[in-house]
């Protein structure tokens, strides 16, 4: 999942859905991850690249080049590889001419050169989908809505690290001041049992807790308001606590069989135990606060950590300390089908728009998949191997150790 501020779906303390019975591409506790390694290949590796609308992918990558062609010439890409943003204008540059499929492929062909990415020797890694809900919601509490989605509180303090010192650069604690002293912030146990009641915003009202709690994973959603409008919430700030996937709790526990762990598996056990579905989700002490993200194309997905408006189908998570944001991605993966049992080849070009916190190392990325029912039936299902193939402009060389 997932994501990612994600803003949209994720940034620095985005949240995912750690579904699967893995640890989702991180080392195993006392062993060293596998290091990115980039092994030069060609377009006519990809198993059908001829057949992929990279018309679609190029619409993605536009969006990104937006943010591209502002930065500074020197600016790095990415923080292992990437070049400098001056390697990708002449790209972004090009993207504003192909109109069709094939004037696309060419495009991508004559801009990049492709890297298959392995972790270690091992080109093979996780994937996983993510999507942005959407909830039926009032903006003030009735008999029926009476669960909050909510603001920052006043009271939440960030503080970035590398601010007090050069070695702590990129980290940041989350917490509150009491007597004088920085303490950990409100956990959602606490939360829920009042914590907030008067001191933090809510910007609406739904009428189930576990819609509350799967927005909170999937870090934004479309609101439908009983005027008949529509309304886009988005990941602000979490409270700081470690994220807990509760499909792993309840898989430790014997709730749930191993190999069968999905949204829609968790969701149908917290529906069928309503007495303990509290109490498990309270399990995880994150916390989500939400701020509106009305402003965009209505048509386009939530904002990723990227700051660029996600693509369904065609933006793509990954771990942003490896891989640069904007850059294309080829997929190779199967995908769940939608509204039926079963999969289906995935090989399409990809954009790195954003990122989360389950999504780590080489070889892994999380799917959007877009918004509502169907896509979350996708996403909620999607966990299959799978290997890619980054495309870097042409001229940055062989990078990586």
């Amino acid at each position: 999942m997932a994501l990612r501020r994600r803003a949209g779906l994720v940034a620095a303390l985005t949240l995912m859905l750690a579904l699967v019975s893995c640890n989702g591409g991180e080392a195993p506790p006392g062993q060293e991850a596998a290091p990115l390694r980039l092994e030069r290949s060609s377009f006519v590796a990809f198993d059908g690249w001829n057949e992929d609308d990279q018309s679609a992918a190029l619409a993605a990558f536009r969006l990104s080049c937006k943010r591209i062609v502002r930065l500074p010439d020197d600016r790095p890409m990415g923080r292992t590889i990437g070049g400098t943003a001056a390697d990708w204008k002449p790209a972004c540059k090009a993207a504003a001419g192909p109109a069709s499929d094939a004037d696309a492929r060419t495009f991508f062909e004559r801009n990049f050169e492709a890297f298959a990415v392995r972790a270690g020797d091992d080109p093979i890694g996780l994937f996983t989908g993510y999507y942005e809900p959407e909830l039926a919601a009032v903006l003030a509490p009735d008999e029926r809505h009476s669960v909050p989605l909510r603001a920052r509180p006043d009271d939440l303090i960030t503080a970035d690290l590398g601010q007090f010192r050069d070695a702590w650069k990129g980290e940041r604690i989350i917490g509150r001041v009491e007597d004088g002293r920085l303490v950990p912030y409100h956990e959602r146990k606490v939360i829920n049992a009042g914590a907030l009641d008067g001191k933090a915003e809510a910007l609406a009202w739904v009428a189930d807790p576990v819609d509350a709690f799967f927005l909170e994973i999937q870090g934004s959603g479309r609101l439908s308001l009983p005027d008949g409008s529509k309304r886009r919430l988005g990941y602000e700030v979490a409270n700081g606590h470690r994220f807990v996937a509760i499909g792993r709790v309840l898989l430790d526990e014997g709730a749930l069989e191993k190999g069968k762990v999905s949204m829609q598996a968790i969701r149908a056990w917290l529906a069928a135990n309503p007495a303990r579905a509290q109490a498990v989700m309270e399990r995880n002490p994150s916390y989500v606060f939400f701020a509106w993200r009305d402003k965009g194309d209505a048509k386009l997905g939530p904002i990723g950590a990227e700051g660029t408006q996600l693509s369904a189908g065609r933006s793509l998570a990954v771990d942003r300390k490896l891989l640069p944001f904007g850059a294309p991605l080829w997929l190779e993966t199967d995908v769940p089908r939608a509204g039926s049992a079963g999969t289906q080849p995935f090989r399409r070009l990809m954009i790195a728009q954003d990122t989360g916190g389950a999504i780590t190392g080489p070889v892994r990325g999380d799917i959007f998949f877009g918004t509502g029912d169907q896509a979350g039936d996708v996403a909620g299902r999607m966990s299959a191997k799978g290997r890619y193939y980054v495309l870097l402009p042409k001229g940055i060389g062989a990078p990586g150790p």
